[in-house]
């Protein structure tokens, strides 16, 4: 399976004109939930803890606050 983005033209991305990098900071693909590997699973498996730890919402908390 493959895929292209519409934004990139051989190897430049024309939405952020930059140099393509997937997942990069302002990378369309990444905010529609796609994921990239580092090639690494520790290395993974660590990106997606911080991650979610970032996102993660305690709704215990907001209860509180509110």
């Amino acid at each position: 399976m493959g895929w292209t983005c519409q934004h990139d033209f051989k190897g430049y991305c024309k939405l952020i004109k930059k140099a393509c990098v997937p997942g990069m900071k302002g990378c369309i693909l990444k905010q529609s939930g796609v994921t990239f590997s580092t090639g690494s699973f520790e290395e993974d498996k660590k990106m997606k803890e911080e991650n979610k730890s970032s996102t993660e919402i305690d709704f215990a908390q907001l209860a509180k606050s509110n």
